[in-house]
């Protein structure tokens, strides 16, 4: 555009005529050797003009390049191979898979909160542990017979007979918040809705060492619900419909689990009460991975499929990355 109203601005420039007030000071005719020097004065100053907007030009597409180059790190969708009954009244905090078709899950919500063992096929709760009302239930794991669990807005947690649900001991912790839990077996990986991953001792609640999550040179804050499959962190990243792969070591992003079309599917069934996906299990014995929801009347079991199409950074920037919520 610019350079074709230049084109324009000249073309004008060289077409007119000396006017009738200046046609006295201004020779009828200009001499041979300026006719040549003038012609390539503008067109040098055509290219010239034409070479620093190619150059911006370029420069521009570098920039966007570089901004949303394509995203390196696998990116996968999923396929539903199972969907079980879930309580649509648990507003899921935590869960996991414990064998034998049974899964621990904690729920939250003040005066709503609890400790509750579930069959898989049916969504039945089979015992259940009814919090205090002050206590708001968030992230929970198992290690050998006994289940951890962290409290919402308070740096302190209880331990659970696996067997009976019964409360063993309360403990403090030193993360700034209660969100996520899960192990390896022998320690806890912990997540206060920060972008911040723990490591703490399960016998003493210290942290034994803490890492910084980020993706693209972007922090990941907001991690929520937590679950260690096959030597990986996943983590639910709160208000998005995203599940982070991450290193326990170093806190970088492995890969990224994008699930829209669960809620999508949820509300356009008429389930508009719905809130957002939070809840990962893992069954090591048989590879089963399971996903559900706050609030969600369903619980899945799913398979991993990586997604081929090119995707940019900037793509799962925005899926997947939200500003930092502090409570």
């Amino acid at each position: 555009m610019a350079s074709k109203a230049l084109r324009k601005r000249l073309n004008k420039r060289s077409d007119s005529k000396p006017s009738p007030s200046n046609s006295s000071t201004m020779p009828a005719s200009w001499p041979p050797h300026l006719n040549n020097y003038r012609k390539t004065s503008v067109i040098f100053s055509v290219l010239l003009i034409l070479s620093v907007f190619g150059l911006l030009g370029v420069s521009s597409n570098m920039w966007r390049n570089l901004k949303h180059d394509a995203v390196s790190t696998p990116v996968y969708s999923i396929e539903v191979v199972n969907e079980f009954p879930h309580d649509p009244q648990a507003f899921t905090q935590g869960l996991l898979y414990a064998g034998n078709d049974i899964l621990f899950e904690s729920t939250g919500l003040n005066r709503r909160s609890s400790v509750r063992q579930v069959a898989l096929r049916t969504g039945k709760v089979e015992v259940l542990h009814e919090m205090d009302d002050s206590d708001f239930g968030e992230g929970l794991t198992l290690i050998d017979e006994r289940l951890f669990q962290v409290i919402w807005l308070k740096k302190t947690g209880y331990i659970y007979d696996r067997n009976n649900l019964n409360k063993l001991v309360k403990f403090t912790h030193q993360m700034t918040d209660g969100w996520g839990l899960a192990t390896d077996g022998k320690v806890l990986f912990g997540s206060d809705g920060t972008s911040t991953l723990y490591k703490i001792n399960p016998q003493t609640f210290k942290v034994i060492n803490k890492g910084i999550v980020k993706f693209n040179g972007h922090e990941v804050h907001n991690l929520n619900e937590l679950e260690f499959i096959n030597g990986e962190i996943w983590a639910n990243v709160w208000q998005t419909d995203c599940i982070a792969r991450i290193s326990p070591e170093g806190g970088s992003v492995l890969g990224w689990i994008l699930l829209p079309n669960l809620r999508k599917e949820l509300i356009a069934a008429g389930n508009s009460g719905i809130d957002v996906l939070n809840g990962i299990a893992w069954d090591s014995n048989n590879s089963r991975i399971f996903v559900t929801g706050k609030l969600w009347p369903k619980l899945y079991q799913i398979k991993l499929h990586p997604i081929k199409k090119n995707l940019n950074a900037g793509d799962i920037e925005e899926l997947c990355l939200r500003a930092a919520i502090h409570f």
